[in-house]
């Protein structure tokens, strides 16, 4: 069965180190790591090489609903590409891609099946969203 792919992308106003850096530290991750204000990132941990585990904690602020987000890393392009395998075998890409001081951040991934094609890229946004919110304020 061939899967659905959605991409999502933000063009945001930093340079691609900077990016890159608030996309893979812990620290950061938790800042800007869920799709609204109702919900946070409490922890995070990224061991960033192939074969490396990234994984990270998504949860309701009221704390009635979360869940654990895992993946291995099959590629590592320091700058460049990320891409991973879910915990379910479902794929992501993530393609950094400088653009005269701005960096377009490219996201593509499997879909699942349990929720609307439309609500899996309108959380997917969401949350790149948030990340390019996060870096440009800090």
């Amino acid at each position: 069965m061939k899967s659905t792919k959605i991409t999502v992308e933000a063009t945001i106003s930093e340079g691609v180190q900077k990016i890159w850096d608030y996309y893979t530290q812990p620290a950061h991750i938790t800042n800007w790591n869920f799709a609204s204000d109702d919900w946070c990132c409490p922890r995070a941990e990224n061991d960033l090489r192939v074969g490396g585990k990234l994984k990270s904690r998504m949860e309701a602020r009221d704390g009635s609903m979360g869940f654990d987000f895992e993946a291995i890393y099959d590629v590592v392009k320091d700058q460049q590409k990320i891409s991973y395998t879910m915990a379910d075998g479902r794929k992501c890409t993530i393609e950094f891609e400088s653009q005269d001081g701005e960096t377009k951040v490219t996201t593509t991934f499997d879909a699942e099946n349990q929720n609307p094609l439309d609500m899996q890229r309108d959380g997917w946004q969401a949350i790149l969203d948030n990340f390019k919110s996060y870096v440009e304020a800090n």
